[in-house]
């Protein structure tokens, strides 16, 4: 359905700013009306009376499936696939719910491969949102590519497997990342500044080689990233202070060779590239807490190596080295659902071991 054909007899559209929305996430707010949804795993929070509701969006880009994950009160969940582009359009989520007051999440499943521009949530007439619980004051944030993301986390006849072919982003899922999946054991809210395939250095890795691969170093400082979905902006960086840093590149840092034990001197260049953005970072957020990773997807021991040499020579008693009891080698493919539970299971327990004073 488009929305200018929305029956306004039989439901009502609440506008995307309304006060009784809680997002989360790297969302670009140019348009309070049409918000921009651009990262894997931002999210939006409400509570809704009714027993139906729909969504109205309007979506940029396509290629891999574009969806829109949801839950309701914790035990209804799935996703809507968006089948038209730059359209206003109203997606049908969910019917014959029970009456009363209603949880509700949405969240972007994947990457960049989208954006969408939520307008809001379509309900039946004479029914409202009401505010979801207060945010958690502990804040992470996670800078990483397509694990971190959570793509093709739902192929679970492949784990330890490379992946199916052909999948084309249906199995892909941010909510089943092990950073999502960190940050909900912790009780934190997360911007996940994950995209599949970024390496720290353009030029390198998958992502984006029409504009010849962009890296983490043009990236890590924007809302809108993707010039291939428009122009870019930039982040104000004041709009959110993260208690704990995640950093989580390396793996496709070998693309379009594996050069850290054959070029020195590449090798000293890619250690101060990421070294810089850290630094950067941390100039902005003085007191947190970055932790270093790597993942279990297999790679050369060479990178992480590097990661070690390089928090090293920063010196710094918060930016610190997290390694995974199979790290580098749990599996050839990407991370699915239970490997990701073993991650965070991990990722968690050391990130406690720090103590609640990290969260002050």
């Amino acid at each position: 359905m488009y929305l200018e054909n929305l029956d306004k007899d039989k439901y009502v559209l609440i506008e995307a700013d309304n006060s009784n929305y809680q997002y989360m996430g790297r969302v670009d707010f140019e348009n309070i009306k049409a918000p921009t949804i651009i990262y894997a795993g931002s999210t939006i929070k409400t509570k809704f009376t009714g027993t139906s509701l729909k969504i109205a969006v309007n979506n940029n880009g396509g290629g891999y499936e574009c969806a829109i994950g949801f839950s309701i009160d914790g035990s209804i969940s799935g996703k809507v696939v968006i089948e038209e582009h730059r359209k206003d359009i109203v997606l049908d989520v969910a019917e014959g719910l029970g009456e009363g007051i209603h949880e509700l999440v949405l969240y972007k499943r994947a990457s960049a491969c989208h954006y969408f521009d939520f307008y809001g949530v379509v309900l039946d007439k004479g029914c409202n949102l009401e505010l979801p619980d207060l945010k958690s004051n502990r804040r992470i944030e996670c800078f990483g590519d397509s694990v971190s993301a959570g793509e093709v986390s739902e192929a679970m006849d492949y784990v330890g497997k490379v992946d199916p072919e052909g999948h084309e982003g249906r199995m892909s899922n941010s909510w089943y990342s092990y950073s999502m999946m960190t940050a909900r054991n912790l009780d934190a809210e997360i911007n996940n500044i994950a995209q599949g395939g970024i390496a720290v250095m353009d030029g390198t890795g998958y992502f984006n080689p029409d504009r010849g691969y962009l890296g983490l170093e043009s990236t890590y400082d924007k809302l809108r990233y993707n010039p291939e979905l428009g122009y870019c902006n930039e982040w104000d960086f004041s709009n959110y202070i993260p208690h704990v840093v995640i950093m989580a590149l390396g793996q496709n840092d070998a693309h379009p060779y594996d050069y850290i034990d054959e070029d020195e001197e590449k090798r000293e260049l890619w250690k101060e590239k990421y070294k810089n953005i850290i630094l950067d970072l941390r100039s902005k957020y003085p007191d947190a807490l970055f932790v270093i990773i790597t993942t279990i997807l297999c790679h050369n021991k060479g990178w992480d190596d590097a990661l070690d040499e390089m928090t090293t020579d920063m010196n710094d008693s918060k930016i610190v080295r997290f390694k995974f009891s199979r790290n580098g080698s749990g599996t050839p493919g990407h991370i699915r659902i239970s490997e990701a539970e073993e991650m965070a299971t991990e990722l968690t327990e050391f990130i406690k071991s720090f103590g609640d004073s990290i969260w002050s």
